[in-house]
């Protein structure tokens, strides 16, 4: 009897369960994966930001949840955008970057974070950011704080001294209280940069192998780091379970940089076929970033950029698309990234239609570099990239038929984040 009444007692102590929050998600037309065909009318139930079921038919919503309509919509997963710059916009003067302050940047961020979702992209892998910035930002998304896609970010990326990710175009004196300690020269020297990298909550690496378009410098696209260098930062950043992303453009630094081993290669502009043979023998995945070439070519009509800089950019713009084409056509997984702040954020789906038209892929092939290739990249599987059970709730919807039209992927209708609706 004093048993039962103490257990009586601690029940009613107890504090009560919290009931689990249910979504009912109507979707007239539903892509759950880009690589099978579209379904008709269907019913996603979400609870606590996950996917419980996926059901045929419209299935009323049960007592006490919450539904929403997109009967008339098509519904498919939040997109992926592999390669972008949150806490930048495109166009300023490169004197900036020694006036506005890493807190303007966070504002910025904030902002881009928003537009980047509303454009239907859950998910970011963002290649270069102020560190405690972007660490910062992809907390306040993930605790709901700020509205935006999940982020997953390598902060500042890794450079050669002097080199593209590095400081240059100023004083001596600016540069060295602008220059961030991501620099590094001698393969021990790499390794301790990725090691700091890691220590400081890094997701993965971004590395600058070649020189790049928009650094200050006239020195061309050619390989940066040696050999031994980008090896010890492949090694030393596999060893922590990081993945390394390279930015390259020039064939044979794209060549250095997949043998080396890493896993991206970001913009690859003039990979040849045996840079691209070597990216097939190492697994490298390419991200072309064909956007990127749009924010330039819009710069360069603007005359928004100096004379360095404007003649690197004539060299790349009769090249965009042709090693995504030669990529694709060898076997090198293609996956979508933008480069967003090389040109406005919101508008990372024009990739999409470049994807089909400059790189031969069809619209589902698009849809799926920007879904399952992207969250494999990502080692994210059975997290993101699909709408099916277990998956977290990252939804969007569009009117029309993304697989016969991809450019219904620009304009979206409705976006869930982690079961958060987008407003």
């Amino acid at each position: 009897m004093l048993a039962r009444l103490a257990a009586a007692l601690l029940l009613s102590a107890a504090p009560a369960a919290v009931s689990a929050e249910t979504v009912v998600v109507h979707a007239g037309r539903l892509i759950s994966d880009a690589s099978r065909p579209a379904a008709g009318p269907s019913t996603i139930t979400i609870v606590d930001g996950r996917i419980s079921s996926v059901a045929a038919g419209l299935t009323p919503a049960p007592a006490g949840a919450r539904l929403v309509d997109l009967s008339s919509k098509t519904v498919l997963p939040g997109l992926i955008d592999t390669h972008t710059h949150l806490t930048g916009d495109p166009g300023g003067d490169y004197w900036k970057e020694a006036v506005e302050t890493n807190e303007w940047s966070g504002m910025i961020g904030v902002k881009n974070a928003r537009l980047t979702a509303k454009a239907g992209f859950t998910t970011v892998r963002d290649v270069g950011a102020p560190p405690q910035v972007i660490f910062a930002l992809r907390r306040a998304t993930a605790e709901g704080i700020v509205e935006g896609p999940r982020i997953v970010t390598a902060g500042a990326p890794i450079s050669i001294i002097g080199g593209h990710g590095d400081v240059s175009g100023f004083r001596p004196e600016v540069v060295q209280a602008l220059q961030g300690g991501n620099t590094c020269t001698g393969p021990e020297q790499c390794a301790a940069r990725v090691r700091e990298a890691s220590r400081a909550g890094a997701d993965l690496i971004k590395i600058t192998a070649t020189g790049g378009v928009l650094s200050q410098q006239a020195r061309g696209l050619g390989q940066h780091f040696t050999d031994a260098e980008m090896k010890s930062i492949v090694d030393t950043a596999h060893s922590l379970g990081l993945k390394v992303a390279a930015h390259a453009h020039s064939a044979r630094g794209i060549e250095a940089a997949a043998r080396a081993g890493v896993d991206s290669i970001e913009h690859g502009t003039f990979a040849d076929a045996k840079a691209i043979a070597v990216m097939k023998a190492n697994g490298t995945v390419l991200v072309p970033t064909l956007m990127a070439f749009t924010g330039i070519g819009e710069g360069l009509a603007k005359n928004m950029f100096t004379p360095a800089v404007a003649e690197k950019v004539r060299m790349t713009l009769n090249e965009v698309g042709k090693a995504a084409r030669a990529a694709r056509s060898a076997g090198v997984p293609v996956v979508f990234g933008t480069d967003s702040a090389v040109y406005e954020h919101g508008r990372n789906a024009e990739e999409f239609a470049q994807l089909v038209e400059r790189a031969g892929m069809t619209p589902a092939e698009a849809i799926a570099s920007a879904t399952t290739a992207a969250a494999k990249l990502l080692d994210m599987e059975g997290q993101i990239g699909r709408i099916a059970p277990g998956y977290s709730a990252d939804l969007i919807a569009v009117s029309g038929d993304p697989l016969q039209n991809v450019r219904a992927l620009e304009k979206v209708d409705f976006v869930m984040v982690r079961g958060r609706t987008i407003e």
